[in-house]
């Protein structure tokens, strides 16, 4: 992305369990919190300092930090009222977090420069599934969606922060991710029919841009294209934002109404990127070119996350 003065950034990044320490354990065998192998003080302190690290090199190189920034794989909100005191954010970001139901405590949030951008609201979208061959009062939750509307330049912003069911067991949660984007659609349409304001929807959709269900995402029930989405561009070119084995991918996507690419709106789409740096990515040549995870599987290896960030450039049109 060139310099450019009027160019803003939105971000979006999976963190990879930014977890608290956990408390020592009595016994070698007792679970902990995080579910992580000796989460300490000392590599819970190490990861803020490398995601913040993170935002550093973006400023660097995009000459600009982001507007807003979704996380996800985040534990509670101390880890990101640690992270905010960091430079580059230097606590000139707010937050805007809500404890989910999820099993093992993992939430979205939303960071965002209050210098420059209102928080009018947020609240979370909270989804509750009934398990089969279980009694009725048994249900599985999941991350909850996060939902803030924002103004900047006096522009209202809808955005949606999400992290949906991961594959696991032949992608037994699939059924789980298109009942969560239906619901999502509805509400965007709702928006779109009632408002004039612009959308945006960003996560990890544990699909690729090129999935049925993201594709059908973008139109409304008379296939009128209402939201583009420009990872799907990315990611025909093979831009990935995170690897299963050998295979690339790009769950990480962020979905933007048509209101970007209309010239008259205050804010144009400019450019969509994987900031895959070299300094995130895996220093072993076996794996070059792949995200430096903090773990790999119970091996600590003390890099960044298992996730790039990604980022899209809009140009301030006054």
């Amino acid at each position: 992305m060139e310099n450019n003065k009027d160019t803003e950034l939105i971000a979006f990044y999976n963190v990879e369990n930014l977890f608290c320490p956990d408390i020592p354990r009595v016994h070698q065998l007792d679970p902990t919190a995080s579910g992580l192998l000796n989460w300490d003080e000392r590599k819970y302190q190490n990861k803020l300092f490398k995601i913040a690290h993170v935002f550093q090199l973006i400023l660097e190189s995009e000459k600009a930090l982001p507007l807003v920034i979704g996380l996800s794989e985040v534990q509670g909100r101390k880890p990101l009222e640690d992270l905010v005191k960091l430079e580059p954010f230097n606590s000139k970001y707010e937050i805007a977090h809500y404890e989910s139901m999820d099993e093992r405590g993992v939430d979205v949030a939303l960071l965002y420069d209050k210098t420059k951008i209102e928080l009018l609201s947020s609240q979370p979208i909270s989804y509750l599934f009934a398990v089969e061959n279980k009694e009725s009062e048994y249900y599985d939750t999941t991350r909850d969606v996060l939902f803030c509307k924002v103004k900047f330049l006096e522009t209202i912003i809808n955005v949606f922060v999400l992290h949906l069911p991961s594959k696991r067991e032949k992608d037994i949660n699939k059924p789980k991710r298109d009942y969560i984007l239906k619901d999502l659609h509805e509400k965007v349409l709702t928006i779109k029919s009632t408002t004039q304001e612009a959308v945006i929807i960003m996560g990890d959709f544990n699909e690729n841009p090129d999935e049925e269900m993201i594709l059908n995402f973008n139109y409304d029930s008379d296939f009128n294209k209402i939201l583009v989405n420009p990872s799907e561009e990315l990611f025909k070119n093979e831009k990935f934002s995170t690897f299963h084995y050998k295979n690339g991918l790009l769950f990480d996507q962020m979905i933007l109404s048509k209101d970007f690419f209309n010239s008259n709106y205050p804010l144009l789409f400019k450019e969509a990127k994987v900031f895959n740096h070299e300094k995130l990515s895996n220093w072993n040549r076996k794996f070059a070119g792949r995200p430096f995870r903090t773990y790999a599987g119970t091996r600590y290896l003390g890099g960044y996350s298992d996730h790039f960030p990604i980022l899209t450039a809009l140009l301030v049109n006054k």
